[in-house]
């Protein structure tokens, strides 16, 4: 699975599967923006968000996630 990182920690990830593609992120960026990924009718675990390709995340809540797992992972 093909991952951000910075220094030595992954701080968010990317799949694809069959039918849907996720993102990974640290489990405090997914709780900060539950109710955003709720609204968007998105499923969550309690580490990534799955979509499919033809419904992605907006390019706002991929961001919103990134930056908030960055804060998380201490950067």
């Amino acid at each position: 699975m093909p991952g951000f990182q910075i220094e030595e920690t992954i701080v968010a990830g990317c799949a694809a599967f069959s039918k849907k593609c996720g993102l990974y992120v640290d489990p405090g960026a997914i709780a900060a923006h539950a109710k955003q990924i709720a609204s968007l009718n998105l499923e969550a675990t309690r580490t990534g968000v799955t979509f499919s390709a033809s419904k992605p995340i907006p390019d706002d809540l991929v961001e919103k996630l990134a930056v908030s797992s960055r804060g998380e992972k201490g950067f």
